[in-house]
């Protein structure tokens, strides 16, 4: 289920948070908070609109070969991604590598423990975030074709909020860095 991952995927944001939190990072934990806000907003209204043009399957072991129908929400979800896993210059990169610099500078004696379990958790969203990309827009479709046939974008009323939480998604790191890191 594409919602369920991305449903999922919200624990292991969480789970940084409080991480920081425990640390004393309150600052980073915030931070991440507000980053997190944008790109996990992005992927569910993406996966909003990828369910709107599947006719409302929302199994991603049934799509594939989605990018080239509806290419828009593709940019969009891959946008989100790239932010949740932390790829450099996006706004999880900025929050997340805050979390790991505070854990891996902390004088506490559980901080090596957290950095560690900090590092693991952002390899598997990597890998869940990259899986969820690949089955539902690259490869071939494994959708019935008279679905896949008629997928196309969503309209425009949803697509404009894709793009604003895009923005966010992108910029909202780089813009608020100074504010929170330091």
């Amino acid at each position: 289920d594409i919602k369920r991952v991305i449903a999922y995927s919200t624990c292991s944001q969480l789970g940084y948070m409080f991480f920081a939190a425990g640390i004393g990072a309150y600052n980073a934990s915030i931070f991440h908070l507000m980053t997190h806000g944008f790109f996990k907003a992005l992927l569910f209204l993406a996966a909003g609109s990828v369910i709107h043009a599947m006719h409302h399957e929302q199994d991603m072991r049934k799509m594939g070969g989605l990018s080239v129908k509806i290419p828009f929400t593709t940019a969009m979800m891959w946008i989100g991604s790239l932010a949740i896993i932390g790829f450099p210059y996006f706004s999880g990169y900025y929050s997340k590598e805050s979390i790991l610099e505070n854990a891996y500078f902390a004088s506490n004696y559980m901080a090596d423990f957290a950095y560690i379990v900090g590092i693991l958790t952002a390899l598997l969203t990597a890998f869940y975030s990259w899986r969820l990309l690949f089955l539902t827009f690259h490869g071939e479709s494994r959708s019935k074709p008279e679905i896949f046939d008629h997928a196309n974008e969503s309209p425009l009323v949803m697509r404009a909020p894709l793009v604003l939480l895009a923005f966010g998604s992108i910029f909202a790191g780089v813009f608020f860095s100074e504010y929170y890191i330091g």
